[in-house]
């Protein structure tokens, strides 16, 4: 056995440590899955075995699911299958989907107690393995969760999860965790019902054999004549209520966009109503379905593999040696710098931040201060180790104490020549090495780049807002900046635990150039007479996390008008203003600036509750459509999705982009475009490149030329080609 170590102890108890070969964390590849079989067989056949115990022999985690790499690859399929032959092919399909549920049912039936001792994270179908055991005992480590977090990622849990969860702990409980891809602490998922007994990390194994030799019972609750689901089944009164009320709850929030939650819906209320061997086929028939749908192929290879590889630093050049960071230095301490340096203290960095006078950098030291609260409140940090990372911050106004930092990080106003003042003050206290990065979301990095005196050592370095929650940092080459420069900024956000892509020059960069046209869209809209409340609810439908008009009140309206202030003055003649550009510019005039000073396009209540759109809206716009029959809302959906993917062809055509995982990656992570898509560039390929150009000539008369196609665009669909077929690209990491 290759991916077990097996023992038979003294008193019968087979100890099985899950070690998979060749893997940091366990997964279950084919072979893993062969050798779980052969420990059923064994528990089943040889009367030595008196009860077995499913561990860890990883200090990492007990098992992250199954290898999606090689199930996906075909590695589970059957071989000899004729896929010519659609109705062979379907049954190959759903037997290597079912291969999970083989092997963890033989193990449930196996006719000997079952204890899963978890001693790490155990997620998907390790969750789903432990479910499948007769006993739960659970480590409490800080880091252990379990969870069944397959929706994520387009899918939903196939390996018996979506069957065993709710007649454990009930199907509303169940539907919950799974629609929303829970994670359970070790006290929630003891409080849950899912486990038995949380212990100590070392006494896991003990407290599993504890209970072999004490109540071992070697048969499932569900295969039990008296069970009873909890809550009761899709025909129970009660449980008919959970089926009911679940059906509008996950129309409203995911407005039908992800077939998972569907499918996962159907399973359970089918699967509830059969005894649990054939709910499982029902489980693997909807999760084949699901796994071939679009969405979840997009999702799985955006959200899964491409944040992997983004997330290790795909984009980093290859053969330049890795930067350790011993001091960090952040110029502006108003929101955007604290967190900066807060993101940057809590990885261990010494920070200085920097700021006019004293005042101000303590301002933003007591944001810092706030945020490690917080965190000791909720238990996610102890009270020095707060205090460890509060003192490597020293706020200050004298720029003489940059001297030494490996890296300065600047998030001072937006303004070309502040910019520039607070370049030189920095660069003349720095060594020749070290790197000066811009937070700039909007002025070209070149263009900063002329008041550095080494321009090949700037770059930019664009943070997303709130720093500490906001997991993208979009990193910006400037004509003249070195592959050294760059594997330093790599180096650096990957130090930070964020995810870096990398984009070359141009105003607005990539994420700034996409997004701005959905909230511009919305401004269109509203100037054609939509009524707001159409325009965001739309907006929402699409996936995105927020409606256009909301969005911009998020964001901050005077922002924006700064924004575009900067962008008219840059563009002189060439500036075209959007509908509904001065109305707003009238509302940040009469004090409605957004959710900062609670009056925006909605008005936002002190005392919280709901905010209400505002009534003047109508006043400046004379609302023409106050209802939208389903075309209407189809074509607006389309309109807000298509002008960011129009955009997004561009950046591609322009060279501010080169690869699709990061565009995807990026899109998702920095502004939260439709994440059942894969992302902006998995959302042009899944429609298919021909059909796009069509649409968007169609809108590009309706509309006007903001949707006009690209010529790459053109090109690509007369050759019938994918964004991932023609820029798909290989790792630039340095082995």
């Amino acid at each position: 056995m290759q991916n077990f170590k097996v023992e038979l102890d003294s008193d019968g108890i087979l100890v099985c440590a899950f070690d998979t070969v060749g893997k940091t964390m366990n997964t279950f590849t084919k072979a893993a899955l062969d050798d779980l079989m052969a420990i059923a067989e064994r528990a089943k056949t040889d009367g030595a075995v008196k009860g077995v115990v499913i561990t860890s022999a990883k200090s990492n985690g007990f098992c992250a699911g199954a290898d999606l790499e090689e199930m996906l690859g075909g590695a589970w399929e059957a071989e000899g299958i004729d896929k010519s032959d659609p109705e062979a092919e379907l049954k190959g399909a759903f037997a290597a989907a079912f291969e999970m549920n083989r092997v963890y049912r033989a193990l449930e039936t196996c006719g000997k107690p079952v204890a899963a001792a978890i001693n790490g994270l155990a997620l998907g179908g390790g969750t789903e393995l432990v479910l499948a055991c007769h006993y739960r005992v659970l480590s409490d480590g800080p880091k252990v969760q379990m969870g069944l977090p397959e929706v994520k990622i387009g899918l939903f849990p196939g390996g018996g999860g979506s069957q065993r969860l709710p007649r454990l702990i009930g199907a509303q409980a169940a539907l919950i965790a799974m629609s929303e891809g829970k994670n359970f602490k070790p006290k929630e998922a003891l409080a849950a019902g899912i486990v038995h007994e949380v212990v100590a990390d070392d006494q896991v194994v003990e407290a599993a054999k504890a209970w072999i030799k004490t109540k071992g019972d070697p048969v499932a609750l569900w295969d039990k004549k008296e069970f009873k689901i909890p809550g009761g089944g899709p025909y129970h009164p009660a449980g008919a209520q959970v089926f009911m009320m679940g059906n509008a709850l996950l129309r409203k929030q995911s407005y039908g966009n992800y077939p998972a939650v569907i499918n996962l819906m159907h399973a359970v209320y089918e699967g509830l109503q059969l005894p649990i061997d054939s709910a499982l086929k029902v489980e693997t028939r909807y999760f084949a379905k699901t796994l071939m749908t679009p969405q979840a192929k997009a999702m799985i290879r955006t959200l899964f593999f491409s944040m992997q590889a983004v997330g290790k630093g795909s984009g980093r050049p290859v053969g330049v040696p890795k930067t350790e960071f011993s001091q960090v230095a952040v110029l502006g301490a108003g929101m955007m710098g604290a967190g900066i340096a807060y993101v940057t203290a809590m990885s261990g960095i010494k920070v200085v931040l920097i700021d006019r006078d004293q005042a101000a950098a303590d301002k933003g030291k007591s944001h810092c201060e706030d945020l490690l609260k917080k965190a000791v409140s909720r238990g996610k940090m102890t009270q020095d180790k707060a205090q460890g990372v509060l003192d490597l911050i020293a706020a200050t106004p004298d720029y003489g104490l940059i001297k030494g930092s490996d890296l300065v990080v600047e998030a001072v106003f937006e303004n070309t020549e502040l910019k520039a003042g607070v370049t030189k003050l920095a660069e003349a206290e720095l060594a020749d090495t070290a790197v000066f990065g811009s937070n700039t979301s909007t002025i070209p990095i070149s263009l900063l780049a002329k008041a550095s005196v080494r321009p090949e050592n700037y770059i930019g370095i664009h943070f997303f807002s709130p720093v500490d929650k906001m997991m993208l940092v979009e990193i910006i080459m400037g004509e003249k900046t070195s592959d050294a420069t760059l594997a330093k900024a790599i180096d650096y956000v990957l130090k930070i635990k964020k995810t870096p892509i990398v984009v070359n020059d141009e105003r607005f960069f990539f994420a700034n150039r996409c997004f701005i046209p959905f909230t511009a869209e919305g401004l269109h809209m509203w100037a054609e007479g939509i009524a707001p409340a159409i325009i965001d609810n739309v907006g929402r439908a699409t996936g995105m996390p927020r409606g256009p008009l909301e969005m911009m009140d998020d964001v901050a309206l005077d922002l924006l008008v700064k924004i575009t202030s900067e962008t008219a003055k840059a563009e002189g003649a060439n500036y075209i203003p959007i509908p509904g550009e001065a109305e707003v510019a009238k509302m940040v005039a009469d004090g409605r600036l957004g959710r900062k000073n609670g009056k925006g396009f909605y008005d936002y209540p002190e005392a919280g509750g709901n905010k209400a759109l505002w009534a003047g809206t109508k006043d400046m716009f004379p609302v023409t459509m106050s209802e939208a029959d389903p075309a209407q809302a189809e074509e607006l959906k389309k309109r807000l999705l298509y002008i960011q993917a129009v955009t997004a062809a561009r950046c591609f055509e322009e060279g501010v982009i080169t690869d699709p995982r990061e565009a995807d990656v990026g899109s998702i992570l920095g502004w939260g475009f439709a994440p059942w898509s894969g992302g902006i560039i998995s959302l042009i390929d899944s429609i298919g490149t021909a059909t796009f150009v069509a649409e968007l000539d169609r809108m590009t008369g309706l509309y006007g030329d903001r949707f006009a196609p690209p010529q790459l665009l053109r090109d690509m669909a007369a050759k019938g080609e994918t964004f991932y077929g023609r820029f798909g690209k290989v790792d630039r990491k340095a082995a």
